[in-house]
């Protein structure tokens, strides 16, 4: 089963399932919402399932949402923020006053 990346509001993170029957938390990307804003903190993949690029997945996924619902992107967690610099067609999720601040 592939990987999935799911928002799970209640525990204020993106979470990527995957293992052999596709239920297993890989990893999870924690946030902040607020005011039509989302602030990524911390994102954390399991050892398990270190080298398989699930923290790329988990990012883009949790990116994409975040455009769906119209929220802007503050990432302040190292992993988002780098791979936001490598896929540049997500920097207009940033705010444009606050991407020199990201390095962005």
């Amino acid at each position: 089963m592939d990987p999935q990346v799911t928002d799970r509001p209640q525990k204020s993170r993106y979470e990527i399932l995957a293992g052999d029957d596709g239920t297993e938390t890989a990893g999870f990307a924690e946030y902040h919402l607020s005011e039509g804003e989302i602030a990524f903190i911390h994102i954390e993949i399991d050892s398990r399932f270190a080298g398989q690029g699930l923290g790329g997945l988990l990012a883009r996924g949790a990116l994409d949402d975040a455009r769906v619902r119209g929220l802007h992107v503050l990432p302040y967690c190292p992993f988002i923020r780098g791979w936001i610099g490598k896929h540049p067609e997500y920097t207009d999720l940033v705010p444009e006053a606050r991407r020199a601040r990201f390095g962005l």
